[in-house]
């Protein structure tokens, strides 16, 4: 992998500091370790290629593709999308997946390193590496940093957790005893603890799932005063903007044996370190305090409603080419629009302004997150160029909307009824049809095979690369010991 760059070695040390970005009111305990400034290096721009010709491929980046990557796939936050560019890349180019040996690892529970199908810690180094991480976990540090070596790229996706909670009510309401005995998300929504109980068999996917996916501790339940859940007011950007993810130096330094948060210790020997529990966990140092813990680990945070936006920043973060950021959306339930009014309400009636408020208020810990990583997001566009960035997303989607009228019947997404290739049928779960892809006739070999590695779904895909890494092995048949003459 060559030298590790500052920001790299900090995984390998202990945690990092917070007071630097927050002076004397975040003095929670983390031990001070400034590290230079940003990088130096300015990566290339993405380039795009012409629809299937390699041989009118660009010229390559000037800087080496990062290929160690850990993806923290979210739910209902787009991440099926992002997961399918990271299955198909690494699938062209040889790289090896950390799998699970079904399709998630051990969720809801928090990541295990021998959850990961072939990971053997006693083979003394051995092993063949890992390049890429990213199926479905609840998020774990010191377990993942004993599969994924410490300099690989960490990235994650988020999503307005009122757009959220209406795909997730609608896809897990058989799942989750809170959705299920609600009639509505908007009755939910109205007296939610009627219907939600801490702890309650699939009740994560209720409230504040983001933050539960990013394996963060929560504050004790408090029971709120009836007819008193008010909506969130914009959190103070003095608290929330917090050593935003790639826009600056990182303070803190990750600890391979600390827990998957911040626990208490000692730093350098010199000044003992907070954990949550020292202070109130329902303030807003708290949340800070997890904010900040996820700015030193993770080196993006994408955001839904800018997928596009983000898929750039992705390609030029990792120093690949545009081409290898473009695909098509999976996992998407028919008759849902993508809601890209963050914060605005325009154009939403009474009732839905009502239900957004509402379903922010009550999932607080997944709205401060979306707040912070919304704004760290347009902190690392403001640096990579407005103009550039857009003239990047408008070539991203011609090519997008390109491959899809080459590659599928009728230019689009299908309903899986008509989808008879159980290669490309979505698997259908909750009470929204989840769309997939037909793929035209007539194609080359050539465009067949990149057209199909589009068109596969996460589950399919991820069978696929199981055989690939672990094939079947054939056992042949005993031979049989000719009988004696008597």
């Amino acid at each position: 992998m060559g030298p590790l760059s500052p920001a790299r070695t900090l995984r390998l040390w202990g945690p990092r500091s917070l007071g630097v970005a927050l002076g004397v009111f975040m003095t929670i305990g983390f031990a001070l370790q400034l590290l230079g400034g940003p990088f130096q290096r300015r990566l290339p721009g993405p380039q795009l290629r012409q629809p299937l010709a390699p041989s009118l491929r660009p010229a390559l980046p000037s800087c080496p593709p990062r290929q160690r990557l850990v993806f923290l796939k979210t739910h209902k936050s787009g991440s099926s999308s992002v997961l399918s560019l990271l299955h198909r890349y690494g699938d062209r180019h040889g790289l090896r997946f950390a799998l699970p040996a079904r399709y998630q690892f051990g969720y809801p529970r928090l990541f295990q390193a021998s959850r990961v199908k072939g990971y053997s810690p006693q083979t003394g180094g051995t092993q063949l590496p890992f390049h890429i991480l990213c199926h479905h976990m609840r998020f774990n540090l010191k377990e993942v940093l004993q599969v994924m070596p410490s300099d690989s790229f960490f990235f994650s996706i988020v999503r307005d957790p009122a757009a959220l909670a209406r795909s997730a009510f609608s896809y897990y309401k058989s799942t989750s005893s809170a959705f299920r005995k609600s009639p509505s998300l908007a009755a939910f929504l109205a007296n939610p603890r009627a219907f939600y109980r801490p702890g309650a068999r699939g009740d994560h996917y209720a409230r504040n799932l983001l933050w539960f996916d990013f394996g963060l501790p929560f504050p004790p339940e408090k029971r709120a005063k009836r007819g008193n859940l008010h909506p969130p007011r914009d959190p103070d950007p003095r608290q929330l903007q917090v050593l935003p993810s790639g826009a600056g130096p990182r303070a803190q330094t990750l600890n391979p044996n600390a827990l998957i948060h911040p626990v208490s210790t000692v730093a350098d020997h010199r000044s003992q370190i907070s954990s949550p529990a020292s202070f109130d966990l329902g303030s807003s140092s708290f949340i800070q305090w997890g904010l900040a813990w996820l700015d030193s680990v993770f080196d993006l945070v994408m955001v839904a409603e800018y997928f596009d936006e983000s898929l750039v920043l992705l390609a030029d973060a990792l120093c690949w080419g545009l081409d290898d950021v473009v695909g098509f959306m999976h996992n998407a339930q028919a008759g849902r629009k993508q809601d890209l009014s963050t914060f605005s309400n325009t154009g939403l009636t009474v009732e839905d302004q009502q239900l957004t408020a509402r379903a922010r208020a009550w999932n607080n810990l997944d709205w401060a997150l979306y707040v912070h990583f919304n704004r760290s997001l347009w902190a690392r566009i403001e640096k990579y160029g407005q103009r550039r960035l857009q003239t990047a997303v408008a070539e991203l989607r011609a090519r997008r909307e390109a491959l899809a009228k080459h590659c599928l019947a009728g230019g689009e997404a299908s309903d899986p009824k008509y989808i008879t290739d159980h290669r490309f049928r979505p698997f259908q779960f909750g009470s929204a049809k989840v769309l997939g892809y037909i793929l035209r006739s007539g194609l080359s070999p050539q465009d067949q095979e990149e057209c199909e590695r589009l068109a596969t779904p996460e589950l399919q895909y991820k069978d696929k690369l199981d055989a690939k890494q672990f094939p079947p092995t054939v056992s042949l048949p005993l031979k049989t010991s000719r009988p004696l003459s008597p």
